[in-house]
């Protein structure tokens, strides 16, 4: 067993910051983060950005804000992040004019947007750091009308990860009372990123 040792560290203001330095570690324990219990051993920087701004809805809109800076055309949908985790996202989408179509329900191309989203930032936190990717191709079906606001599911069991490949991420859309409205799977051309 290791010994812990507790420093603290002096920020501006009355904000103190406290830092846990252990000796003697095995260093095969994963890292976990306390409040999610999620493995940020090898967290890439939107995974940690989501692990620090999940805990308030200010950071939540902020991150949501930051990924539609990132990617213009996500931010005509005014995405929710509700989850995100290795293997798992959930984002939703509010029912509102700008992406109802003519008969006044949630436009199908928007949800294919939601769709995307959804198996994008799913597929950015669960490969490793040294990897990148990019979409390929989508395959949806719209099952029902949606007439509330929706949320997309897209999960992702990969777990080994070795040249370039091109993996299927499968997407869920349900609406308010959990009724699968839209079902899709975008297709993500996983690679290592070029050395620099």
């Amino acid at each position: 067993m290791g010994r812990l040792e507790f420093r603290f560290l002096e920020t501006s203001g009355f904000d103190h910051a406290m830092i846990r330095v252990a000796t003697d570690m095995p260093a095969a324990r994963p890292q976990m983060d306390w409040l999610t219990m999620t493995d940020t051993t090898s967290a890439g920087p939107t995974l940690r950005a989501w692990i620090r701004l999940q805990r308030s809805s200010f950071g939540r809109w902020l991150f949501a804000r930051t990924v539609s800076r990132r990617a213009p055309y996500f931010g005509t949908i005014k995405p929710k992040f509700l989850d995100l985790q290795p293997k798992l996202c959930r984002v939703a989408m509010r029912k509102r004019r700008a992406v109802e179509n003519h008969i006044g329900t949630v436009h199908a191309l928007a949800m294919g947007n939601l769709c995307e989203l959804a198996a994008g930032m799913c597929t950015e936190v669960t490969i490793p750091p040294a990897m990148r990717w990019i979409p390929r191709g989508m395959t949806i079906e719209y099952l029902a009308k949606a007439e509330t606001d929706v949320v997309a599911t897209a999960r992702l069991d990969k777990t080994e990860w070795a040249g370039a490949e091109n993996v299927s991420v499968p997407v869920t859309v349900t609406d308010s009372s959990g009724k699968e409205v839209v079902r899709a799977v975008i297709s993500m051309y996983v690679s290592p990123r070029k050395e620099s």
